[in-house]
């Protein structure tokens, strides 16, 4: 089965690309470097695509989008992965934390987050796993109790992504741990820089403030600050992990690294001198990733919405793409392969890829809860 994403999907893949030739640079590899110019460049590139109605291509109009369809932000966000996603930590506030405030927040939350996301203008992170509830989200145990007309937060996050970036946060908080599981959890839209935030970055191979434990010690927040409803949250999380799911296209990134290595191997005549075996393994990757590619674009089509199963399926099929290519490029690219920086082979667009893939199988949720929640969808709850 293919997809027929629209008669100016062309055009408009183009433009993109122009776009991205235009304002980043060959050796971009991302937002979480040492050089804060590569936050600024994410952050500027943000603004240009917001400028023209393309960061967020398929938002209504009146939330500051450009009124397309998710076809047309199936290919932005496609374009934006294979050249190592120049939108930087803002994919994620385009991705799901705006499409969970349409559907889950109240006309004054949409007012007030929505056209900054639109704009290039804010970052967001999201206060999810802990050190005891990593994929187990249903058992956190960040509590938030009540104090007036609003509660005060205490607990511990860890493994926030672009916490030190961010100037809002999605916070996960249990507000009635006598509750069942899925009537546990409040979503609290809170700003980073509050008193009782404390972000501590940890270092990692990932690259400098990617991953970071958040402290919150008698945070105050208000009625207005509820995402959704008290009790409801892990519903909006639901919802939330299956737009972050489907919304990751590494896949494409994938693909863009075996073509421009394939074009380095057989331009200087390594790709002929390589095993038969290796030429076997390079065609199953992409075989694979055109199989991924097609999973995502299902659960994308889906009329009804995101389900998470379908979403689930996706993103194992596409974190499991993400190592095999990684161990098909270091192989096929040989000792060169794992050298970084400006100068290296693909200026260290492999050895980049190689180390983010490592966490593939983990990051959103590891695929051995991915696997449950496809399970769950076949058997059914009960079961």
């Amino acid at each position: 089965m293919d997809y027929d994403l629209g008669a100016d999907a062309d055009a408009l893949r183009q433009r993109l690309r122009d776009l991205i030739h235009a304002h980043v640079p060959a050796d971009f590899l991302g937002a979480c470097t040492d050089d804060p110019a590569d936050l600024e460049l994410c952050n500027a590139f943000c603004r240009t695509l917001a400028e023209q109605g393309l960061l967020c291509l398929a938002w209504p109009e009146e939330y500051g989008g450009g009124g397309g369809d998710v076809w047309h932000q199936t290919i932005v966000r496609e374009e934006m992965w294979a050249h190592h996603e120049p939108r930087g930590p803002q994919y994620m506030g385009v991705n799901w934390v705006g499409p969970a405030l349409m559907r889950h927040g109240t006309d004054a939350q949409r007012a007030k987050h929505l056209p900054p996301i639109a704009a290039g203008e804010v970052i967001w992170c999201q206060g999810f796993s802990e050190p005891e509830a990593g994929s187990d989200l249903a058992s956190l145990r960040t509590r938030a109790v009540a104090d007036g007309d609003g509660w005060v937060v205490t607990g511990q996050k860890v493994w926030t992504s672009y916490a030190l970036m961010a100037q809002w946060c999605v916070l996960a908080t249990c507000t009635d741990p006598d509750a069942p599981s899925d009537r546990r959890i409040t979503l609290f839209l809170v700003r980073m820089d509050s008193p009782g935030i404390e972000v501590r970055p940890i270092p990692s191979m990932l690259g400098p403030h990617h991953l970071n434990e958040v402290f919150i010690d008698g945070l105050r927040v208000s009625r207005e600050d509820v995402l959704g409803e008290v009790g409801a949250g892990w519903t909006v999380m639901r919802d939330a992990l299956a737009y972050e799911r489907v919304g990751i296209a590494r896949y494409a990134r994938c693909e863009s690294l075996m073509q421009r290595l394939l074009e380095v191997l057989d331009d200087d005549g390594r790709w002929e001198a390589l095993a038969p075996a290796l030429h076997a393994r390079w065609v199953r990757a992409l075989v694979d990733l055109r199989v991924a590619r097609l999973l995502a674009y299902r659960a994308v089509g889906d009329s009804s919405g995101v389900d998470p199963a379908a979403a689930a399926v996706a993103r194992i099929v596409t974190t499991t793409c993400d190592q095999n290519v990684a161990e098909v490029l270091v192989d096929a690219a040989g000792p060169d392969a794992l050298d970084a920086g400006a100068d290296a082979l693909l200026h260290g667009a492999i050895d980049d890829h190689w180390r983010y893939a490592q966490a593939a199988t983990v990051a959103s949720g590891t695929i051995e809860v991915q696997r449950m929640l496809v399970s769950r969808s076949v058997l059914g709850s009960s079961r």
